[in-house]
């Protein structure tokens, strides 16, 4: 795909498969098919998205001549072997996270990533507040001064009651970690992109409310960083009334930054002389921020806005051939991987456990 209409198809049309339609059409970008869990679903899935065909399984979808990128948003356990056919078939591939099951996985795909020389990207999407750029521009410039805490926390509730199911639940389709695999990845990723440091040690101690549950339902994490600050973060799919608040707060030697995700149009600066809630105005913000800022200041932006902003990234990427600033793509799905591989191990054996550094990727693959 060196240039025009970007020719795409779906893999996966629940809840986020719409997500990633919607935003691929305003992207310009052809649907040129989806698949689903059955062709009935699949032809169903077609009609309401606006798809130009139904396939009849997402094996044949990744590997059409007539598609150039691939999204999946299948089942977790899916991920691995329609992402590696995909990029076998020279398609570029958008993958929802987490990655693999497990960290191996993740690490086997990155290595195929590589090899195909193809795009590649993870939808870690609150990466693409105009308020959370900013932050990292604070930070990133030294207007924030050295980092020496972040903290915070992702609270759902869609698992709050015993009654509650999804196939995330199920280990053989979910892996071995639900809870902070789904969303847990999501506060890290976060944390270190507006940070700047990479989390190198943690401890950890799940949950479960439920027996019948194999994965987690919540994690206490704690942790210590490769620029010597430390950090904690509450993960949980089961505190009431907590819808999706990711709550994030990097506090610095000069400021400290915080930032909601159900208030995403506004960050707090907080200095000891007083404290500063910045709106999201395209007329204020930096240059690196403004870009995500697509409308007014006092009209809200939110969710789906930074999915068009990450799919709309993702096509340039594919297009060009270089990714813009902070697109995340498969060396970040492998580092989720491996921490959350590192939180499993530390809540099982009740040590602090360390997590393999980037620099434990091949020079080949760090060039993905």
């Amino acid at each position: 795909m060196s240039g025009g209409e970007a020719r795409v198809a779906i893999a996966g049309t629940g809840f986020i498969g719409a997500v990633h339609a919607r935003s691929a059409r305003l992207a310009g970008a052809r649907l040129v098919g989806v698949a689903a869990s059955s062709p009935e679903r699949s032809a169903h899935a077609a009609a309401v998205l606006g798809a130009e065909r139904a396939f009849g399984s997402a094996e044949e979808l990744v590997e059409a001549p007539d598609v150039d990128i691939v999204h999946i948003c299948t089942p977790n356990h899916l991920h691995r072997p329609l992402a590696e056919a995909a990029l076998a078939a020279g398609k570029h591939v958008i993958c929802e996270k987490p990655l693999a099951v497990d960290d191996h996985g993740a690490e086997e795909m990155l290595e195929a990533a590589s090899a195909a020389g193809r795009m590649t990207a993870v939808p870690f999407v609150y990466r693409f507040y105009p308020c959370v750029r900013e932050a990292r521009e604070r930070v990133r410039t030294g207007v924030s001064g050295p980092v020496r805490l972040i903290h915070g926390g992702y609270l759902q509730d869609w698992l709050l009651k015993a009654t509650d199911d999804n196939w995330r639940v199920d280990e053989q389709l979910g892996g071995a970690s639900r809870a902070f695999a789904d969303i847990g990845s999501h506060w890290c990723d976060l944390a270190e992109f507006v940070s700047g440091h990479r989390i190198t040690r943690l401890c950890a101690r799940t949950y479960a409310a439920y027996p019948e549950r194999v994965t987690e339902d919540a994690v206490i994490l704690q942790f210590e960083t490769d620029r010597g600050a430390v950090g904690s973060a509450v993960i949980s799919q089961i505190s009431a009334g907590r819808k999706n608040q990711l709550k994030l707060e990097i506090d610095a030697a000069e400021e400290a930054l915080a930032f909601d995700q159900e208030e995403p149009d506004g960050l707090w600066i907080g200095r000891r002389e007083h404290a500063t809630l910045l709106k999201r105005d395209p007329a204020v913000l930096s240059p690196a921020a403004a870009r995500y800022a697509t409308v007014p200041a006092g009209h809200p932006q939110g969710y789906n806005d930074c999915f068009d902003a990450f799919v709309a990234d993702a096509y340039e990427a594919a297009r060009t051939g270089e990714a813009p600033d902070g697109l995340p793509d498969f060396r970040d799905g492998l580092r989720a991987a491996r921490i959350t591989a590192a939180v499993l191990t530390s809540a099982e054996t009740e040590t602090w456990v360390d997590v393999p550094s980037a620099t434990a990727l091949t020079a080949e693959t760090a060039d993905v």
